[in-house]
């Protein structure tokens, strides 16, 4: 398995796929590279697409520290070093989406092109107490319990009734994972409760996509919006259902909003 080593001395498990432009593609609180699985045979004609394992999280380093989302970003942009790539277009999806922010705002020129699907730029009373309930829930109750409430805020109804077998019933192995490191899970969300960029969002200047579904209830909608009005030029494409993981719930309808905001203009 492929990883680079942070300047620190930890490890970064991380994929390359495909030929073309560099595309780094992030996904949020879960960490895991895998979760884009089902996108990458659609990806990969058009780009190089680079995942990775986030810190604390699949094959990476599980290291019990003080995270943060720069930190994250600082992350990828080791991986970029790593890899030679000066700049890449980035698609981030909900932790994913603030840790491109950052990694924009922060290290000038490595992002060409920014989507930011299901996120936010910086947290409300209900995006406080959602994640604080969500970290009582996996200290107190324990992963199984969190995987499986996740599902049923993170997916529509309709689509969890056609599909029971996405997390409502996790085994043993889905659950260690999606939570290898209960410290470190908890740390960082953590990080996802003190981000906030909102004051430093009108000075980002990279053409920008802000996707969600309007049935999101982990980022809800209003996030998006927001995010839309403080990054100049920014698109917003906002779709009827899908939930968090509209990604996933609506495949065709985010590679279809991927392959037309990063095709040459």
């Amino acid at each position: 398995m492929p990883f680079t080593s942070l300047p620190d001395g930890d490890q970064l498990y991380y994929e390359t796929h495909g030929s073309g432009p560099p595309l780094l593609v992030v996904t949020g609180l879960g960490g895991r590279a895998g979760f884009w699985q089902p996108h990458l045979e659609a990806l990969t004609p058009h780009f190089t697409v680079i995942l990775h394992d986030h810190r604390g999280c699949g094959h990476s380093s599980l290291t019990h520290m003080e995270y943060s989302v720069e930190q994250m970003a600082g992350d990828v942009a080791a991986l970029l070093d790593h890899l030679g790539v000066e700049s890449a277009a980035f698609i981030g999806h909900s932790t994913g989406g603030a840790i491109g922010q950052a990694l924009a705002l922060d290290y000038p020129g490595r992002v060409s092109r920014l989507m930011l699907a299901s996120s936010w730029g910086g947290k409300d009373p209900y995006f406080e107490e959602l994640f604080r309930s969500r970290k009582r829930m996996i200290l107190e109750l324990g992963p199984d319990e969190y995987v499986r409430t996740l599902s049923i805020i993170g997916y529509p109804a309709d689509w969890l009734r056609d599909n029971p077998e996405i997390s409502l019933a996790p085994s043993p192995e889905d659950v260690a994972l999606a939570v290898p490191d209960v410290t470190c899970f908890a740390a960082r969300m953590d990080a996802i409760r003190a981000f906030d960029r909102r004051a430093d969002l009108p000075g980002l200047d990279v053409p920008t996509l802000v996707a969600c579904a309007e049935d999101d209830l982990v980022t809800p909608k209003h996030l998006s919006v927001e995010l839309a009005h403080l990054i100049p030029g920014a698109e917003l494409d906002l779709i009827p259902s899908g939930g968090h993981f509209y990604p996933m719930t609506r495949k065709e309808t985010f590679r279809t909003q991927v392959i037309g905001f990063l095709s040459p203009r």
